[in-house]
């Protein structure tokens, strides 16, 4: 089979297509014939070996999130799993980059027919994160949720959720292209922070209203903006940030409006009973009934999993990055 592959942590360039034996599953896995894999943004920390540590051991096949039809099974293992039509997450043993991965007959989820596989993937790993980030929430009509980042895979999904919810949405993107994004996802109110003057001009576009909670993905300046527009006693809520640097906190002005900063997922809430697999099938259920439509129109290629890393650093795509073997 076909696989990425790499030897050393850095640039897009360490991502090499390579010929690999196929991996055999063990006592209680099962191999996935890969249609499509997903490409986070964490992949990239990964690759540059600024992840989550500790570091993977080299040479490794990256990728997380596959779906696709298992092809074999290990020892243990239900043959009825056999031709099922699965979306697994790896987890930090990574392989997805590939046209076969082996994982945990645990870790797979069957996948209805009215879920696409590449629906399905948008969904394993980024809408976990929606799910566990939206169960700290408790969003109601009253609020006005601005959402950074509001185009792409999580940020989208979180857009959605804010909608449903009944709350006023506020999508902040990079560009034109991300804005139209935004309002096909149901924003009430998009504003590009590529602009000059950004905040006054969404201060004047929500009139007598001000955000009640801020989802930031991006920090620096733009989640510094974001923070600056939150309303007396709103609450920040932080899940990443995507420009290289977290928003900058001053814990006086925190003090004096009021505001409520913490991260949008607790541990707590990943340890508790059902933990990821519950946000797993939550998320994948949201999307088979139509409840949250994630963004999967990028796609690239397995050969070309460089070129789809570049774009994804470079914050060039809108939704989520997939890989076709």
């Amino acid at each position: 089979m076909h696989a990425i592959r790499q030897y050393e942590f850095g640039p897009p360039a360490t991502l090499r297509y390579e010929e690999v034996p196929d991996p055999a599953p063990a006592e209680g896995q099962v191999r996935i014939a890969v249609t499509v894999a997903g490409v986070h943004f964490v992949d990239t920390l990964i690759r540059r070996g600024d992840g989550p540590r500790p570091r993977p051991v080299l040479p490794m096949t990256p990728g997380r999130e596959v779906a696709g039809v298992i092809d074999a099974i290990g020892d243990g293992v239900d043959v009825e799993w056999l031709g099922a039509r699965v979306v697994a997450h790896l987890g930090m043993a990574s392989g997805g980059y590939a046209e076969r991965a082996v994982t945990s007959v645990e870790s797979v989820h069957r996948l209805p027919d009215s879920l696409a596989d590449d629906v399905a993937v948008a969904m394993i790993g980024t809408g976990r994160t929606a799910m566990a980030i939206l169960a700290n929430l408790r969003l109601t009509g009253d609020d006005v949720v601005l959402i950074t980042g509001a185009s792409g895979g999580l940020g989208g999904l979180l857009l959605q959720a804010a909608r449903n919810a009944g709350a006023l949405t506020v999508g902040l993107v990079s560009s034109e292209a991300k804005a139209e994004r935004a309002r096909d996802l149901g924003a009430d109110v998009v504003q590009e922070y590529s602009r000059a003057g950004w905040t006054d001009q969404l201060r004047t576009a929500l009139g007598e209203r001000e955000p009640t909670i801020v989802l930031d993905g991006v920090g620096g300046k733009y989640g510094a903006g974001a923070l600056a527009l939150l309303g007396q006693g709103g609450r920040l809520l932080v899940y990443g940030w995507s420009s290289g640097e977290p928003v900058p906190l001053d814990a006086a002005d925190l003090i004096d409006r009021g505001i409520t900063v913490a991260p949008a997922i607790d541990r707590r809430l990943l340890q508790r009973p059902g933990g990821m697999r519950e946000l797993e099938s939550r998320a994948l259920a949201a999307a088979a009934e139509g409840d949250l439509r994630p963004e999967v129109s990028t796609k690239f290629p397995l050969h070309q999993a460089a070129e789809a890393h570049a774009a994804v650093e470079s914050r060039a795509t809108v939704g989520k990055v997939l890989l076709v073997p």
